[in-house]
């Protein structure tokens, strides 16, 4: 167990490569299940996330390895429809491998997914979308059942709520479905335009992803010889260090990124103040010596990102005037501003909405990173903070953000890591 130190006071200069995207690379790493052959992933980044689902796999019988950036998966010596609790009590998207271990097993067992606790997210549409294609689903206690005769039927498929995880989810399952599979109201992050493609890869049909409706012609079988595929850059992590460098009055050029996967970021930034441009394929962020406040309310992609919220809070708390954040994805995700109210901030929280006025200077203090994102929120308001912030709950922070303190150094942060004990960490909490 350990703790964040961050001393506040440095802009942040240089250059930092962003890596492989967490939210992209957990249900391509599902998704090879369904193959028949060896399945090479590029462009992965080293998290704790990527860590349990490979664990997940290799329970099921897997191989796995991984090496640099590079994880290769052999399907083939799967052998049980069991995933272990332990693993998929740890993570969320653990919950991804039900549909794919029924398409290959006609059975599966699986634990009811843990996570960060941001709020509601149940699995409704998951599994409704699973019944629809022919699956027989029952919920015992905290576990999964379900059971699948042949292979599962096309159908058409509305989603109330234009869930990613659901999305990909039936994705999956219907990709080896008999017939054709018409899915409305869909997500239309990137991450699912880069799990259809990995499974076109693998010789799936898959049209329409990025939009709302997705239609998929069901094939026989998946992956029939050895396929490569790279992970689209993460934009949240670079949204994380664009914010990183506003607050500090840097000049950050991010390498490795896609400006027009966040896009509303960068307007927000630049409505904040801060200069954003485009250098060759780059993006290069310089922070403004005074920022301005920035309405902002998170939408499904693809408006403003839930998970750029906590972030961009640690910003406004120190602009100039006052805002308003409003959460619609999530109904805890604005535990961390209690934690920067611990910092100095003044945010009053009204049902879903932040209400943030600047302030002229934060102060270290001790705080806990509720969840992932609220842990980089807390990260960018030490890099800002007057003296010594200590960040507890890293252990969240960790399954988001591959080698955090070498990008941050490199840049010119102080940030050191450091082991404490159980009691230490009870206290802060």
């Amino acid at each position: 167990m350990d703790k964040l130190i961050v001393t506040g006071g440095n802009p942040l200069k240089g250059e930092v490569t962003i890596s492989g995207g967490k939210n992209a690379v957990l249900p391509a790493i599902a998704a090879t299940i369904l193959a028949d052959n060896i399945c090479e992933i590029n462009s992965v980044p080293h998290l704790s996330d990527v860590d349990t689902i490979n664990e997940v796999l290799t329970s099921l019988g897997a191989k796995v390895e991984f090496k640099d950036d590079v994880l290769t998966i052999d399907p083939r010596s799967i052998n049980t429809y069991v995933a272990p609790y332990e693993y998929i009590q740890k993570m969320r998207a653990s919950i991804l491998i039900l549909g794919p271990l029924l398409a290959k097993k006609g059975r599966a067992q699986v634990s009811a997914p843990g996570g960060c606790k941001i709020g509601s997210r149940p699995i409704d549409l998951h599994i409704k979308g699973l019944r629809a294609l022919g699956a027989e689903i029952e919920i015992k206690d905290n576990y999964i059942e379900a059971k699948l005769e042949g292979r599962f039927k096309g159908n058409k498929i509305y989603l109330d709520f234009p869930s990613v995880g659901a999305t990909e989810h039936i994705m999956m399952a219907a990709a080896m479905a008999e017939g054709t599979t018409i899915i409305e109201n869909v997500a239309e992050e990137p991450e699912i335009v880069d799990l259809a493609n990995f499974l076109n890869h693998l010789g799936a049909n898959i049209r329409g992803a990025g939009t709302n409706m997705i239609k998929i012609e069901g094939v026989e079988r998946l992956g029939k010889q050895m396929v490569r595929h790279a992970i689209i850059p993460d934009r949240i992590e670079a949204g994380s260090y664009m914010i990183a460098a506003a607050v500090c009055g840097g000049n950050v050029l991010l390498k490795n990124v896609i400006a027009d996967h966040i896009k509303p970021v960068i307007a927000k930034l630049q409505e904040a103040g801060a200069e954003v441009r485009d250098e060759d394929g780059n993006l290069r962020v310089i922070g403004p010596q005074k920022l301005k406040a920035a309405d902002i309310k998170t939408l499904p992609y693809p408006g403003f990102p839930t998970d750029m919220q906590s972030p961009f809070m640690s910003l406004m708390s120190i602009a100039e005037g006052e805002c308003h954040i409003t959460e619609t994805i999530f109904e805890n995700r604005l535990m961390h501003a209690q934690q920067l109210k611990r910092m100095g901030a003044d945010i009053t929280i009204e049902g879903n909405v932040a209400k943030v006025k600047g302030v002229p200077k934060l102060y270290g203090a001790k705080v806990m990173a509720t969840d992932l994102r609220a842990g980089a929120g807390l990260i960018i308001a030490g890099l800002v903070a007057e003296g010594e912030t200590e960040i507890y709950g890293v252990h969240h922070i960790d399954r988001g953000y591959e080698n955090l303190l070498e990008k941050f150094r490199a840049l010119g942060a102080n940030i050191r890591r450091e082991e404490i004990t159980q009691e230490e960490y009870d206290e802060v909490e």
